[in-house]
């Protein structure tokens, strides 16, 4: 008899450790809900952030790659062979449109000079008399017509020697910048061989290509800005030229802008990164990139309404790096939740947290 109350009150005894144990477990799943304003049996709310929001001003942009070319730019060469008598510039300095550069040999060529200058003013002499001989009717006029031949012919022997003679004297065609130069005194060029780049570079050419999409919106005249390497300044530049036609290899528009470069410091050859603004929108409507969810139809995003979020389908064309323009969707004064959208869904209850904006 004793060993069956035994029993009877070990059961008891069991019966009352799963009983508390229960009670106890309850208790601790209960406290996480109370503490978050739930009330035991419902789904806690999650915490996340929202942004109200606000029209403002946006415009819009688009980055591109470019290149900072010269203004004028030419490889010095000369247009005939023969001996350097004299280098007439300093390598790296500036010099004016005109001033002279290289002096070729050029005796030869004043001997050449000196003798059709000598048979011009026989032959003038000659034809001055025949002119009076015709006069006289002592020649046919003929005669006349050969002497008046010849010295066309002279004179015009003359003219080219001092065409040769003005091209041993090798002139800068524009003012700007002399390179580092490739030949020495007394060497022999001919019409192939470089002597020196000179290039302007006041002002400096940028030339860069918009996708096509954006060729609507980009006008001759319109001022953009651009950076290099190696600085944080920002250079401004106007667009002055623009091709007639699209590149049919990569459906791309190329374009120039010129920018001032008193200073000297952007070179032909740097890397640009320019910015080209395409169109300002007032009032526009701006969420963070972060806040979208892609979805077969197109874009959605989850607003605050009444504590729990809600899906709503958005319509947006243009983005920036951080920011995507919304067309359609939301109105001012919706709350757009921006952290958390992956644990979200239709009807959950959320603890918004509202952010400031950026903007």
């Amino acid at each position: 008899m004793k060993i069956k109350y035994i029993v009877y009150i070990l059961i008891v005894l069991l019966l009352g450790y799963l009983i508390f144990r229960r009670i106890t477990i309850n208790a601790k799943s209960a406290g996480p809900q109370a503490a978050m304003g739930a009330k035991p049996g419902e789904v806690p709310p999650i915490s996340v952030n929202g942004l109200i929001i606000k029209t403002q001003t946006f415009a819009n942009t688009v980055s591109v790659s470019g290149t900072i070319e010269a203004n004028e730019q030419v490889q010095i060469k000369s247009e005939i062979s023969g001996l350097i008598k004299s280098i007439n510039f300093t390598e790296g300095s500036n010099v004016s449109k005109g001033s002279l550069l290289i002096k070729i040999n050029d005796s030869e060529l004043q001997a050449q000079l000196a003798q059709a200058l000598t048979k011009e003013k026989l032959a003038a002499e000659v034809a001055g008399r025949a002119a009076k001989l015709l006069k006289a009717d002592a020649i046919s006029q003929e005669e006349y017509d050969n002497a008046d031949a010849e010295l066309r012919s002279l004179k015009a022997q003359t003219q080219l020697i001092r065409a040769q003679l003005s091209k041993t004297s090798i002139r800068a065609p524009f003012s700007g910048r002399i390179g580092l130069r490739n030949i020495s005194n007394g060497a022999y060029i001919t019409p192939t061989t470089p002597i020196a780049n000179l290039v302007s570079i006041n002002p400096v050419k940028i030339t860069f290509s918009v996708p096509e999409k954006y060729t609507s919106m980009v006008k001759v005249g319109t001022d953009i800005t651009f950076t290099v390497a190696g600085t944080s300044r920002v250079f401004k530049a106007t667009i002055y030229a623009k091709e007639p036609s699209i590149d049919v290899t990569t459906r791309t528009l190329v374009l120039k802008a010129k920018s001032s470069n008193e200073e000297g410091y952007l070179l032909p050859g740097t890397f640009a990164n320019v910015i080209l603004p395409l169109e300002v929108i007032k009032n526009a409507i701006l969420i963070p990139s972060e806040a979208i969810i892609p979805v077969l139809k197109g874009k959605q995003i989850y607003v605050s309404k009444n504590g729990k979020a809600e899906p709503i389908d958005i319509q947006s064309d243009i983005r920036t790096d951080e920011d995507v323009l919304v067309s359609s969707g939301l109105n001012v004064g919706d709350t757009v939740i921006v952290s958390g959208i992956m644990a979200l869904k239709n009807g959950a209850p959320v603890k918004v947290k509202i952010k400031s904006a950026t903007h």
